[in-house]
C-alpha cells in the first residue's frame, strides 16, 4: 500500500475508510465508482458508461480527485447516505419549529452529516409572547442546546459532529451573539487541558451575514466589533450575501455550499490539482467527476422526506479544488493567482457548467442552481497528501499535541507531508511559503480568496491565519486596517473567517522552525516537560 504519500494518510484510510483489513486504496476506488455512478454490484443500472467508470476509478486511485468523507465511507455499506452536510433553517419562530428542527437537526448529525443552521427568523430576547404571555428568549438558548446535541451525537457513529450557526447582522441579538463564545479563563483552562471539554458554542462555528444593506452602511457598530471580536478570538467569521445572492444565507458546517432553502443538501468532491500535469487532463478529470456528482444526486440516500423535495427541486453539487497550493509551489509562483491558474480556473468553471447541465438534461433532473464549492478537504487533503482546497501550507513544520490516555498530553515534531514531498523534489524548505509566514500579510490571504472566488459559483471555505495577539492589549491599533481591508474585498467574497495563533484553547499543532522539526524528530515528548527523549530514541 506504498500508493500513500505519507504514513499519516495510510493511517486514516486503514482506520476510517477501509472495511476490512484487506481492502487497498484500489479496492475502495473501485467500490465508491461502482456504488455511485456503475451496477452497484449488479443490483442496478449503470448511470456512466463503463470506459468513464474505469477512468474515474483510475483517477481516484491516482489521487487525481476525491469524493467526499461521506462518499468514501458509506460506499459498499447498506446505507447510503453519501452527503456531506445539511443546511437548515427555521421557517417560524414557534414551539413546533423549534422541536421540529432540532429532531432534523438530530436525524442528520445521525448520518453522518454536519449541519448549518441561521436563526435570523426568530424572534429577539425580551419579546412579548402573545400566546403565553412570556417573553422570548431569543436564538442564542436554541443555539446552546443544539451545541449539546451535537456533543451527544456521534456523527453516523464515526465522528465528531460539525456545526455552524448564523445570524443577519441587523438582528436585535446580534451584538449578544458575537460575544457568546467569549469564553471565561476556567472555560478556556479546561479546553487546554481536555479538547473535549464543554464550552459554549464549542461544536459550532458561527458566523454573522451581511447582506445588501450593510453595503450602505460598511462602518455600522455591529460590524465592527464583528471585526474586534474576530481578531481576537477568530470568531464569529463573516457571510456576505449581495445583490441576487442576498437570500443565499444558509451554509454548510464548514460554510462554503451556500443556499436559500431550508434542508438543502452539500454533495462534494475535489479535484487534487496538485497530481494532474496539463489542463488537458484537468479538463478530463473535471468533467468526469461532475458526472459523477450528479449520479450521487441519484443514489444518495437522505434522512428525511424535505430534503428529497429540496435536492430534487435544487440538484446542488459542490465540485472543489485542492492542492492548488502545491500546484504554484511546484511551478516557483507565490501565494497568489497566476495567468496559468486563471487558465485553470476558467476550466473548471466551464467545463463543470456545461457537463452538469448536459449529463442533468440526459437523466431528466433540473439544472444544478449551484455546480462549484471549495471545501477544506481537512481529511481527503491529508489522504491525497497534498494541500487542503486553497488553503496554503499551515507551516513547513509544527509541534503536534495530542491526548494519550485521556489525561496526559504528549507532543512529537513533524515535517508536513507535503512539504516534505516538495523537498524531496529539490524545493528548499525555506522557500515553501506557509500560512504562519502569510499571516504577517493578511491582506494577501484575502485577495487570493477573492480571485478563486471569482470562478466559484458557491463559496469558498478557508481561514486566514494571524499571529497570536490581544486586541485588549497590544493590537488594537491594527483593527481599523483590517476593517479596511474586509470592506475592501467583500463584495468579491461570499465569506471570510480568520484564526489568530492560540485563539481556542486545546490548539493541537502549532509551527515550529523546520531545522528544530528535523533535530527532534522521532522523539515524543511530554507537555510542558523539559523535552527530555520519552521515545527511548534520542539524539545527541
Amino acid at each position: 500500500m506504498n500508493e500513500f504519500r505519507t504514513e499519516l494518510g495510510l493511517n486514516i484510510f486503514k482506520n476510517k475508510y477501509a472495511q476490512n483489513q484487506y481492502e487497498t486504496w484500489a479496492d475502495r476506488a473501485h467500490i465508491v465508482v461502482d456504488a455511485v455512478a456503475g451496477t452497484n454490484g449488479g443490483t442496478e443500472k449503470a448511470l456512466m458508461t463503463k470506459e468513464e467508470r474505469d477512468q474515474l476509478v483510475e483517477y481516484l486511485v491516482d489521487f487525481k480527485w476525491l469524493p467526499g468523507g461521506r462518499y468514501l465511507w458509506y460506499a459498499g455499506r447498506k446505507a447510503r447516505f453519501y452527503n456531506n452536510c445539511y443546511l437548515l433553517k427555521a421557517e417560524e419562530d414557534s414551539r413546533e419549529e423549534w422541536a421540529d428542527l432540532w429532531q432534523r437537526a438530530g436525524s442528520c448529525l445521525m448520518t453522518g452529516g454536519g449541519i448549518g443552521i441561521d436563526v435570523t427568523n426568530f424572534r429577539p430576547k425580551g419579546r412579548t409572547l402573545s400566546k403565553t404571555g412570556g417573553v422570548s428568549s431569543g436564538p442564542i438558548p436554541f443555539l446552546l442546546a443544539t451545541n449539546e446535541i451535537g456533543r451527544n451525537v456521534m456523527q453516523g457513529g464515526s465522528r465528531r459532529s460539525a456545526m455552524y450557526g448564523s445570524m443577519n447582522w441587523q438582528h436585535e441579538d446580534a451584538q449578544d451573539f458575537l460575544r457568546v463564545k467569549n469564553w471565561t479563563p476556567e472555560q478556556r483552562a479546561a479546553k487546554e487541558a481536555d479538547f473535549n471539554a464543554p464550552a459554549p458554542l464549542d461544536m459550532m462555528n458561527v458566523s454573522l451575514n451581511y447582506d445588501d444593506a450593510w453595503l450602505k452602511d460598511k462602518s455600522n457598530p455591529v460590524f465592527l466589533e464583528n471585526v474586534k471580536q474576530a481578531m481576537k478570538t477568530g470568531e464569529p467569521g463573516f457571510s456576505f450575501n449581495f445583490g441576487d445572492k442576498q437570500n443565499e444565507t444558509l451554509r454548510n458546517a464548514c460554510c462554503e455550499v451556500v443556499s436559500e432553502d431550508d434542508s438543502d443538501v452539500c454533495n462534494l468532491s475535489s479535484v487534487n490539482m496538485s497530481r494532474i500535469e496539463s489542463v488537458e487532463e484537468f479538463k478530463d478529470v473535471v468533467h468526469l467527476v461532475t458526472k459523477f456528482l450528479v449520479c450521487g444526486l441519484e443514489r444518495a440516500e437522505l434522512p428525511y422526506q424535505k430534503v428529497y423535495d429540496v435536492r430534487q427541486k435544487n440538484s446542488r453539487l459542490g465540485l472543489g479544488l485542492m492542492g492548488m497550493h502545491e500546484w504554484l509551489l511546484k511551478r516557483g509562483h507565490k501565494y497568489e493567482v497566476t495567468d496559468e491558474l486563471k487558465q485553470w480556473l476558467k476550466v473548471y468553471r466551464n467545463e463543470s457548467d456545461h457537463t452538469s447541465r448536459d449529463f442533468c438534461n440526459e437523466l431528466y433532473r433540473v439544472i444544478p442552481k449551484g455546480v462549484r464549492a471549495i471545501a477544506p478537504t481537512g481529511t481527503i487533503s491529508i489522504l491525497a497528501g497534498t494541500t487542503s482546497g486553497v488553503e496554503p501550507v499551515y507551516s513547513v513544520a509544527f509541534k503536534r499535541r495530542y491526548l494519550t490516555d485521556g489525561t496526559r498530553w504528549k507532543h512529537e515534531f513533524v515535517v508536513d507531508g507535503t512539504a516534505q514531498v516538495l523537498i524531496e523534489m529539490g524545493i528548499n524548505p525555506n522557500k515553501i511559503e506557509s500560512a504562519v509566514d502569510l499571516a504577517q500579510d493578511p491582506e494577501r490571504r484575502i485577495k487570493f480568496q477573492h480571485d478563486v472566488q471569482a470562478y466559484v459559483d458557491q463559496a469558498i471555505s478557508s481561514t486566514i491565519n494571524l499571529p497570536a495577539w490581544d486586541t485588549e492589549h497590544n493590537n488594537a491599533d491594527l483593527i481599523p486596517q483590517y476593517v479596511g481591508w474586509i470592506q475592501k474585498y467583500a463584495k468579491g467574497l461570499r465569506g471570510l473567517t480568520v484564526y489568530p495563533d492560540g485563539a481556542r484553547g486545546g490548539q493541537p499543532i502549532t509551527s515550529v522552525p523546520y531545522e528544530e522539526a528535523i533535530n527532534k524528530k522521532g522523539m515524543i515528548f511530554e507537555d510542558n516537560s523539559e523535552e527530555q527523549c520519552l521515545s527511548g530514541v534520542c539524539g545527541i
